[in-house]
C-alpha cells in the first residue's frame, strides 16, 4: 500500500518516469488458479502497480516467469545466480566435487543452469503425494554419495521441504548439505527447522531484511544483493542494457 501510494504520489507531481524495485515480488506464489474459486493475486498486484502509475519494474528471481507477462509496462527480473555461483566458489572448498540439488521438480532449470555455470553434476528430487494428508514420499534422482550436496532453491517459507530434502541427502551419503535461497521469507517454525536440520549454511539473499533472523540461527548466512539492484537502477537511469547482470555481479 506504502509503494503504491507512492508511486502515485511521485505521478501526480509529474515525474516523467517512475520505477518500482521490488526485490522479492509480493504474492508471486499465487500466479494461476490452483483450484476453482481461488484469487490470481500476483495479477492483482500487477494491476494495482500499473494502475498505480509505475512505468518500469526491477524484481529479482521471480518464483514464475509468467509473472512479467501479468504487466503491460516493461520488467527486468535480475537473477542471484552470478551471486550464488560466486559464493558457492569463494566458501565452499571442495566446489569441484559438488553435487546441485533441487529440492522440487519445478528448480530443475535454475539447478541445471547452476550445475552447467560450475561444470558439475545435478540431481533432483521428486515429491510424491499419495492423499492430501499423507506423509510426502521424497524420491532422490541423482548420485550424492561422497559429495558436497547444495540444495538450490528460489525461496524458502515454512521450510519444510528443504529440511525433508536435507534428511534425505543425508541418508543417501552426502558429506555437507548447503542451502542457497533467493528469497528465505522464514515464516513460522522455519528457524527451528533449520537449528534442528543437519544443514552445514543455510545462505540466502538480503532481498528480505535477515538480521532478525540471523540472530537466531547461526546457520544463516547472507550474500548481499544490493549491488545488482544499485547497479541495475544505474543502468536503467541512464538507459545502458541491463542484460550484462544476468550472467554477471557488477564489478
Amino acid at each position: 500500500m506504502e509503494l503504491l501510494i507512492m508511486i502515485n504520489a511521485c505521478k501526480i507531481a509529474s515525474s516523467s518516469r517512475v520505477t518500482a524495485v521490488i526485490p522479492c515480488f509480493p504474492y508471486a506464489r499465487q500466479d494461476k488458479k490452483d483450484k476453482s474459486r481461488a484469487p490470481i493475486s500476483a495479477k492483482l498486484v500487477a494491476n494495482m502497480l500499473s494502475v498505480a502509475g509505475a512505468d518500469h519494474i526491477i524484481t529479482m528471481d521471480l518464483h514464475a516467469s509468467q509473472i512479467q507477462g501479468f504487466f503491460d509496462i516493461p520488467v527486468d527480473n535480475l537473477y542471484a545466480e552470478p551471486a550464488v555461483l560466486q559464493w558457492i566458489k569463494e566458501n565452499i572448498l571442495e566446489w569441484r566435487n559438488c553435487i546441485i540439488v533441487s529440492p522440487d521438480a519445478g528448480g530443475a532449470k535454475r539447478v541445471t543452469s547452476i550445475a552447467d555455470r560450475l561444470n558439475v553434476e545435478f540431481a533432483l528430487i521428486h515429491k510424491e503425494r499419495k492423499k492430501a494428508n499423507e506423509v510426502d514420499r521424497m524420491v532422490l534422482v541423482g548420485d550424492v554419495k561422497d559429495r558436497v550436496a547444495i540444495l538450490v532453491d528460489d525461496m524458502a517459507d515454512t521450510c519444510g521441504t528443504i529440511c525433508h530434502a536435507v534428511d534425505k541427502l543425508l541418508s543417501a551419503g552426502a558429506t555437507k548439505v548447503y542451502a542457497i535461497l533467493t528469497h528465505g521469507i522464514f515464516s513460522g517454525p522455519a528457524i527451528s527447522r533449520i537449528n534442528n536440520a543437519g544443514f552445514e549454511a543455510v545462505v540466502v539473499t538480503n532481498t528480505i531484511p535477515q538480521e532478525e533472523k540471523m540472530k537466531h540461527c547461526p546457520k544463516i548466512q547472507v550474500i548481499d544483493i544490493s549491488m545488482i539492484l544499485a547497479e541495475a537502477i544505474r543502468r536503467t537511469h541512464n538507459g545502458e542494457s541491463v542484460s550484462y547482470l544476468f550472467s554477471h555481479v557488477p564489478l
